[in-house]
């Protein structure tokens, strides 16, 4: 059985309902975040939750709960599914307001949380690697809706994956108003070329990743630059890796962009050898589930 947080109540997945006045249903008006759990333990629990408040403090949405409680939700709602190994999505939304869309008559945010099981690509892409491509479909401007915040609204990321579908392969890249490299749908990019890993800035309209924080603390440990900065598809185009990171798709590897093969075409041994770190790093460090 699979259950539901919901303010302040734990609801059977099947009756796990909230109010169609709900201004994160009916306006996309809310935030939320993607958590992993590996082996009991859930990954950069204090990062996530920061970030999740972070998002709703521009929103100007006030949660009804503290971050410390916000973590012992996360935590309950692992326990209470039995989850070692799992993702959860803790989501604050406005709250029950009138069909207008004054944010200011929803009374109280509603928080919820779930936390289940995900599969986002095959095991064969991430030993094969995956081809995508560069969609119409731009980032937003960040003074429009600011990437940096994961709101509820994704209206932009799927239009951009329906593109990439509707071509045939499962990500693409998504460039920010100027032509340069913002993100793909739902993932940060991280290229490799000549010794050095380069990645996009947040600035250049890309989510401030975590797991790409932590991806880039161990490419540094191991002794690599690596640079925050302007990607172009050109630097995609002549360089040596390309590899994406989530937290749902984790680190997965990308052999082609528009058609034009990457390094090899192979899976490289950069991304090889900071896979296996961040492997060993998310079984071994965490907040417990307890």
């Amino acid at each position: 059985m699979s259950y539901v947080y919901i303010d302040g109540t734990f609801y059977e997945k099947e009756n796990a309902k909230v109010s169609v006045f709900d201004h994160g249903f009916l306006y996309g008006d809310g935030v939320f975040e993607g958590i992993r759990a590996y082996n009991g333990m859930v990954f950069r629990l204090t990062e996530h939750v920061d970030r999740l408040f972070d998002s709703a403090k521009v929103i100007a949405l006030v949660p009804s709960v503290s971050k410390k409680e916000m973590e012992e939700i996360i935590i309950k709602t692992c326990h209470k599914n039995s989850i070692r190994d799992g993702y959860i999505r803790p989501i604050i939304s406005r709250g029950v307001g009138d069909l207008g869309l004054n944010p200011y008559l929803c009374k109280k945010s509603s928080v919820i949380c779930i936390a289940d099981k995900i599969s986002l690509y095959p095991k064969e892409d991430y030993e094969n690697g995956l081809k995508i491509i560069t969609v119409a479909t731009h980032r937003n401007y960040n003074e429009s809706l600011n990437p940096r915040v994961k709101s509820l609204n994704y209206l932009n990321n799927i239009l951009a994956k329906i593109e990439a579908v509707q071509a045939g392969v499962k990500e693409a890249l998504m460039l920010n108003p100027l032509g340069y490299v913002a993100e793909c749908t739902g993932d940060n990019l991280f290229i490799a070329r000549k010794g050095k890993i380069y990645m996009p800035s947040v600035h250049s309209g890309s989510l401030d990743g975590i797991t790409a924080a932590v991806v880039a603390e161990l490419a540094r440990k191991r002794g690599f630059e690596v640079i925050s900065g302007t990607v172009s598809r050109f630097d995609i185009w002549t360089s040596d890796e390309c590899w994406l990171t989530g937290t749902a798709a984790e680190m997965i590897p990308v052999i082609s962009l528009d058609s034009r093969q990457i390094g090899d075409g192979k899976v490289g041994p950069i991304y090889r050898q900071l896979l296996m770190d961040f492997r060993y790093l998310t079984e071994t460090t965490g907040t417990p589930i307890v």
